[in-house]
């Protein structure tokens, strides 16, 4: 990329709207500090979106958990995908080079459309996107195939409202499987059902886009994920419809996955907290490097309102980079990012040290 346009996109990180942590009290004293501590945050987080916020009050019920439920039918098709991704894996060598770029690119567009669509503009509203932005993002979101946007940030809102309970999508205190992939084969716990009902997602029900991708999810996806990733190689440069299904198509589909997977899994139990050491979620490297940067979870789940959901912008972190391109083209505005000093304060107060200014 030209020097001029890395510096123009640099520059245009100063138009975001830097905002404040939480007070010092922390949420720690039950339901009167919770909402005070939300009418102190007031306009500092973004005035249309505070169901994202942890909420300390909200506990488990004492008693046996109910019985499991499995979705035999979501078992069945998870395991005939990772079954054809796993021979994809053996078919990859054999595949033209095209077709090894194709399943990149798929695989980096899948991705956004989940981190920097689903994830940071729709789940969290940590910034805003004109129309082509939101049109680009919800096409790739389709092609992603991780539930339609509204349902996918109705259980991200309720993981971080009432996360490691019952009430959060994929408790990690349920064990590594089911936070990964489990949560996916079972019904959901009552309290999941019960809570995420109530969360206000009336700004999603608004937003047409959003609606119109949930009233047409099925055959968008089967378009956008199985149908188009398997079509352009074998008509555009004569791949084999075997190499393109198993390899553009089942194979990137179940990285993409996996890799996403990995935040409610290997980030919510392996790395450091640096930021609060009271939550379970962690910094995690080598999952931001799958994830196109959401493995700075610590970070994420004490700040979920920053844009860059990380301390430190363009590092290991693609999807920051792609907004703040999207920012310079004047298509993303409206960043929430934190401040260094709340940062810093957040480390001194709530860290496990592990810091490098500790």
């Amino acid at each position: 990329m030209p020097a001029h346009m890395l510096q123009e996109i640099s520059s245009s990180y100063t138009t975001t709207t830097t905002i404040t942590a939480p007070p010092s009290g922390g949420l720690k004293n039950g339901k009167q500090n919770f909402e005070k501590t939300l009418r102190d945050l007031g306009d500092d987080i973004r005035p249309e979106m505070k169901e994202d916020i942890h909420d300390p009050t909200y506990q488990d019920e004492v008693g046996p958990a109910p019985k499991l439920e499995y979705v035999w039918r979501n078992i069945i098709l998870m395991a005939l995908l990772h079954l054809g991704a796993l021979y994809g894996i053996t078919l990859v060598p054999g595949c033209k080079a095209y077709t090894w770029l194709w399943a990149y690119l798929c695989y980096v567009y899948s991705a956004l459309g989940i981190t920097a669509g689903a994830h940071r503009l729709w789940s969290h509203r940590t910034y805003k996107a004109r129309l082509p932005l939101r049109l680009f993002l919800i096409i790739a979101n389709t092609m992603a195939f991780q539930n339609d946007v509204y349902e996918w940030a109705r259980d991200h809102r309720a993981h971080h409202k009432f996360s490691e309970t019952h009430a959060d999508p994929h408790n990690s205190r349920r064990g590594f499987f089911f936070s990964h992939v489990g949560w996916l084969l079972v019904r959901k716990h009552p309290a999941v059902k019960e809570k995420g009902g109530l969360l206000d997602m009336s700004d999603l029900k608004a937003e047409k886009l959003v609606m119109f991708q949930r009233r047409y999810y099925k055959p968008g996806l089967l378009l956008m994920c199985f149908i188009l990733p398997t079509l352009v190689p074998w008509y555009c440069w004569g791949e084999t419809f075997k190499h393109s299904l198993f390899v553009g198509t089942f194979l990137r589909y179940a990285v993409v996955l996996n890799a996403t997977w990995l935040v409610n899994s290997a980030a919510h139990l392996y790395g450091y907290r640096p930021y609060d050491k009271n939550i379970e979620s962690r910094e995690n490297i080598l999952v931001s490097l799958g994830a196109v940067g959401e493995g700075f979870h610590n970070y994420h789940h004490t700040f979920p309102y920053d844009y860059s959901a990380s301390e430190y912008r363009w590092h290991i972190n693609l999807t920051t980079f792609f907004i703040d391109c999207m920012a310079a083209l004047g298509l993303a505005y409206d960043r929430k990012k934190v401040s260094k000093a709340a940062v810093l304060a957040r480390i001194k107060r709530t860290g496990d040290g592990s810091h490098k200014s500790s």
